[in-house]
């Protein structure tokens, strides 16, 4: 943000250290017809303030809005095409207005708009947190020390704990998903996305791998937890002195089903020195820098902080694998249609290729 994006007033109240877009390179946001549909549910915003877009994430767009009553987010999904299910405001609307009151880290949600005749796309409206956000590979702007990795380890596996050890019928969330035949279901959706992104036909490392999980019986099912779907370091805003978490963001994927999940989903974008080059190209955690657990650490350190097994995580290694490959197709075909044209978009297809051939090594024996 440059200092002639904003006036020196508003400058001086708005929270410090965000990360936001110039607003000639943000998507256009209606905020009149904002403006208009939060006023018809008691929730007036300052008109003295243009909504800003965040910067960073790759799918949902989120803008800093001001309220009469405070600073706020407003939350959409990207334009073009979804895939069934994803970018899912109603859900997490659903999750974020109850989870509150069980888990301190879940930001309230304050209102759903599921019209989509007001701006383009269903949003919500989320009540504002504070906290540093560590993007991508690197650990900026935290010391590069060995302690620092340390400490950021144990917070992901405690803090991963925390979301598993909330009772969703405790917040009236005892309905949501379906947990039973979780895994097999799931393998299920994200075969037919990957069918679909490719046309019709898969390459040969990832029909071998739909194969595997197609034909692997059904994991034992643990004890049904709230699962995040997408824990990982950059959806946690941190006490930048402390290392210790503030807030759980993105929750559009929210459900319940077996713990292995979200700590297998977590694992997916652990990267080691040693890595394949995908996973070095993904970028998605610091995690290969001095300090940082080991994936098979990281597995042990949550099973002896939770008391849960994690001896049948295999199955759900190679399916967060996979689907963090279809993830990746899906969103290099948006980079090839044109519906964004954010540079870090055009490598993705080749990382979502070579991660289908890192499922394979780990669905024949290689576990971590």
């Amino acid at each position: 943000m440059t200092p002639s994006s904003i006036s020196p007033a508003l400058a001086e109240i708005m929270p410090a250290g965000l990360n936001l877009l110039p607003v000639e390179r943000g998507t256009p946001l209606d905020s009149g017809r904002v403006a208009v549909e939060l006023a018809g549910h008691g929730i007036d915003i300052d008109g003295d303030f243009k909504p800003r877009q965040f910067a960073g994430g790759l799918a949902n767009l989120n803008y800093l809005l001001k309220l009469e009553s405070g600073w706020a987010v407003l939350r959409r999904p990207p334009g073009g095409p979804l895939p069934p299910g994803a970018n899912d405001m109603a859900r997490e609307h659903r999750i974020l207005s109850k989870l509150w009151r069980a888990l301190p880290l879940a930001p309230r949600s304050l209102h759903l708009c599921a019209d989509t005749g007001v701006i383009g796309v269903p949003f919500q409206i989320l009540e504002f947190r504070t906290g540093q956000a560590i993007r991508g590979d690197e650990l900026h702007p935290l010391p590069e020390t060995a302690e620092t990795g340390g400490a950021l380890s144990a917070m992901l596996i405690e803090t991963l704990a925390q979301v598993h050890e909330v009772k969703p019928e405790a917040v009236g969330l005892e309905t949501l998903g379906r947990p039973e035949g979780f895994f097999a279901r799931q393998a299920e959706g994200w075969i037919k996305r990957a069918v679909h992104v490719y046309g019709g036909t898969l390459p040969a490392a990832a029909a071998e791998v739909a194969g595997w999980l197609k034909n692997t019986p059904q994991p034992p099912e643990d004890a049904t937890v709230l699962l995040h779907s997408d824990f990982k370091l950059d959806n946690i805003l941190l006490d930048p002195a402390t290392l210790q978490p503030g807030t759980i963001v993105d929750w559009d994927m929210g459900t319940r089903g077996p713990a292995l999940f979200d700590l297998a989903t977590m694992l997916s974008y652990w990267t080691e020195p040693g890595d394949p080059d995908c996973m070095h190209r993904l970028a998605q955690m610091p995690t290969a820098k001095a300090g940082f657990l080991s994936r098979a650490e990281a597995a042990q350190a949550y099973a002896q902080h939770t008391g849960r097994s994690i001896e049948a995580i295999r199955p759900y290694r190679v399916l967060t694998i996979f689907k963090l490959a279809v993830v990746f197709l899906q969103l290099h075909h948006r980079h090839l249609t044109g519906e964004t044209t954010d540079p870090r978009y055009v490598g993705f297809g080749s990382i979502g290729e070579e991660l289908f051939a890192l499922a394979l090594d780990v669905a024949r024996g290689r576990l971590f």
